[in-house]
């Protein structure tokens, strides 16, 4: 029966990493990380800004209902 995840070897019988998967994945990482910054910093920018525009909002223009008569 072969090693990790079928015929892979990336992988051995306790299913970590191989040195030739760690080798294969080091040329990717310092790009896969900057990318995944800035769409992280993206977010949390797209959030903030909701956040403050919402919080501006004084609601004048809702009507608010007479309380209920008895």
């Amino acid at each position: 029966m072969p090693s990790g995840f079928g015929n892979s070897s990336y992988y051995d019988k306790q299913y970590r990493q191989s040195a030739a998967l760690i080798r294969a994945r080091r040329p990717y990482l310092f790009k896969n990380a900057a990318v995944g910054s800035a769409v992280a910093a993206f977010t949390l920018g797209v959030y903030i800004y909701t956040i403050r525009a919402i919080g501006q909002d004084e609601f004048e223009d809702v009507k608010v209902p007479d309380a209920p008569k008895k």
